[in-house]
């Protein structure tokens, strides 16, 4: 492995930005946990570890700021909760591979589509320079914008709106990651990611399997998807 838990502890000690510094080994233990779902998932992602970026971040965010108060009892179980509206807070581990699988660093740019209660977009926000995300359900994107405004994640812009059509103020984007499911991968998402960029993104239908899938586009503006994972998100709605 290319770290030691030692280490992991060390970085559970650093403060999330305005939070106060409870759950701690909570968050340590649910590291724990995503470490060994993304060694048991290596074979269809390619990822026997995560980033050390991508792990700290998942350390320092606290995931029961972006939990109602009645399931946050469970908000360091690896599974996703209700926020409310039909929606949900993806599980942990996704957050984690979906976050791994854009290999974004400090300086680099993402557009997140479905901003929820706003932790990916905390998660990525500590990770890279800006964070744009959009939510088409207007009282969820109010919430999420006051919470991460609250906690000190003063590099996200929360824009209420569809998502299908992306964000083409503040593109080309290095990475773009959508949570929610879509029957189709978005054109207007792959002309907004810069060449060379990533985009992650759940396709398939709300009743049938979903997969995970990585579009990479290359420096020529070609693009390639691969199909990682199944999984289950609540279906990308707008008017598309």
């Amino acid at each position: 492995m290319r770290r030691t838990w030692l280490w992991l502890c060390v970085l559970a000690s650093w403060p999330a930005p305005g939070a106060a510094q409870d759950y701690e080994a909570e968050r340590r233990e649910l590291v724990q946990e995503i470490a060994r779902d993304f060694r048991d998932t290596s074979g269809h992602t390619g990822r026997e570890d995560g980033s050390e970026a991508m792990l700290a971040a998942m350390l320092r965010v606290p995931r029961h700021e972006f939990v109602p108060d009645e399931v946050r009892r469970y908000a360091y179980e690896n599974r996703p909760l209700p926020i409310g509206h039909g929606q949900t807070i993806s599980q942990p581990y996704i957050v984690a591979i979906m976050t791994d699988l854009l290999d974004v660093g400090p300086g680099d740019t993402v557009l997140e589509i479905g901003t929820g209660s706003g932790y990916q977009a905390a998660v990525l926000a500590a990770i890279v320079g800006r964070v744009y995300t959009i939510e088409i359900v207007g009282p969820l994107a109010a919430s999420a914008r006051e919470r991460l405004a609250r906690l000190g994640y003063d590099n996200v812009e929360v824009r209420p709106g569809d998502g299908y059509d992306g964000w083409e103020d503040h593109a080309p984007y290095d990475a773009i990651v959508v949570t929610a499911a879509a029957s189709h991968i978005p054109p207007p998402l792959v002309r907004q990611l810069k060449a060379g960029g990533r985009m992650v993104i759940p396709v398939g239908d709300r009743f049938l399997t979903q997969q995970l899938v990585l579009v990479e586009k290359d420096e020529t503006g070609g693009v390639r998807t691969r199909q990682l994972l199944p999984v289950q998100f609540v279906p990308l709605t707008g008017g598309h």
